[in-house]
């Protein structure tokens, strides 16, 4: 394991095992918190209980909570900005180093920031799909309508703390209106991937590709936790494509790791893609 005290140092030796590439990048919560995204599992994250799949789905009052919490949270997300490290992707990506990118994080900063070949694992903050009819909406339209239904709402809401699932902490969310499908009249879901819920098949093959397109694979700020993630590492390691991690603290693959840096992704990728670019 190399612990960065040079960024620029811990780059050259991640160039030793990426090689010339292709490399396929897996990205999670940590690349993020440049931006002002807390993470859920960093050394200094507090303890978080996201909502579960069967939680939302089965109790209108669980239901009705996240979407209060929601309502407040989700702006915050769509005000932050990509750092370095999504920046830095890009540019490799461009240079044709990165031919493909998975994340797991549903902030969708990696295309802010200019990356094209991008899977989110994880759905997108910014779509929400009827679990009837099976039609997409944005947020922001679904947005209109919330504050329609509870115009005062977020006026009164003062303890709130931004998750990266543009979730907020709040204490009494009873009075809040839920607004249902405007087509059919069925459930409103968030497009991404609650804790007992399934990823995808067609996404998850789609992710396999890319690492199997790739002669080396980056992780960057996950620590690989769950299985969504880690399925990748452990695919990479069985056939024999070089692994190298970089995250805060450690991860489940750090045993399947050809490198594992343990450093921040902004200033990392940054001198990874100044040596690759030039």
């Amino acid at each position: 394991m190399v612990e960065v005290d040079d960024a620029a140092t811990a780059a050259m030796e991640m160039v030793d095992v990426l090689g010339a590439g292709p490399v396929a990048v897996l990205t999670g919560a940590g690349i993020s918190t440049d931006s002002g995204i807390p993470d859920y599992r960093g050394p200094d994250s507090p303890p978080r209980n996201p909502m579960t799949y069967q939680q939302f789905v089965g109790d209108f009052a669980f239901r009705r909570h996240y979407w209060a919490r929601n309502h407040v949270g989700w702006r915050h997300i769509a005000r932050t900005e990509p750092n370095d490290g999504h920046r830095a992707l890009a540019k490799l990506e461009a240079e044709g180093l990165v031919t493909g990118l998975i994340t797991q994080n549903v902030d969708i900063l990696h295309e802010v920031a200019g990356s094209r070949r991008v899977i989110d694992l994880h759905g997108r903050y910014d779509r929400v799909i009827c679990l009837s009819c099976r039609r997409a909406i944005t947020r922001e339209h679904l947005a209109e309508r919330l504050t329609a239904l509870n115009p005062d709402y977020a006026a009164e809401v003062s303890d709130i703390e931004i998750a990266p699932d543009a979730d907020a902490v709040i204490a009494a969310t009873e009075g809040f209106q839920v607004a249902d499908c405007e087509y059919c009249g069925g459930m409103l879901k968030p497009d991404i991937v609650y804790f007992g819920e399934n990823v995808p098949k067609d996404r998850v093959l789609e992710a396999y590709a890319y690492v199997d397109q790739a002669e080396a694979l980056l992780v960057a700020g996950s620590s690989l936790t769950v299985m969504s993630g880690l399925r990748f590492v452990r695919h990479a390691a069985k056939t024999g494509t070089p692994v190298v991690i970089l995250n805060r603290g450690e991860t489940r693959g750090d045993d399947l790791a050809t490198l594992k840096v343990d450093g921040g992704c902004s200033p990392v990728l940054t001198s990874l893609a100044e040596i690759y670019t030039g």
